[in-house]
């Protein structure tokens, strides 16, 4: 077993106001927990990990290539691997969620866009 106290977990904060903590995972899949502001959207991207996104609150609307889709609390969206997508939060509120990656990843992905 391996625990993960919230408060002692790695945190990334790719942006002022956008959060990223990691929780418990492996190499097979990994979760972090989110905070976004009002109006924050991430890039346009990809990777080739599955997501599952579950919005815990407020309201975040996520775009692809082809679609886009409002999520509210406890909704929850599938991302296939290497589809290009972007999460904004079109609320009024700070969103908070879990995504979900599989296999997992580490806080690299945004670290090593910017080297």
């Amino acid at each position: 077993m391996k625990a993960v106290r919230f408060g002692e977990a790695d945190t990334y904060e790719p942006e002022e106001g956008w959060r990223r903590v990691a929780l418990a995972g492996s190499d097979a899949f990994s979760f972090e927990w989110f905070e976004k502001p009002p109006g924050h959207s991430s890039p346009m991207h990809s990777h080739g990990n599955e997501q599952v996104c579950v919005v815990l609150s407020g309201e975040i609307t996520v775009y692809t290539e082809h679609d886009e889709i409002t999520l509210e609390a406890n909704d929850s969206v599938w991302l296939k691997s290497s589809e290009r997508h972007r999460f904004e939060n079109t609320g009024d509120e700070t969103a908070n969620g879990v995504d979900i990656f599989a296999p997992g990843r580490s806080f690299d992905f945004w670290t090593d866009r910017t080297k």
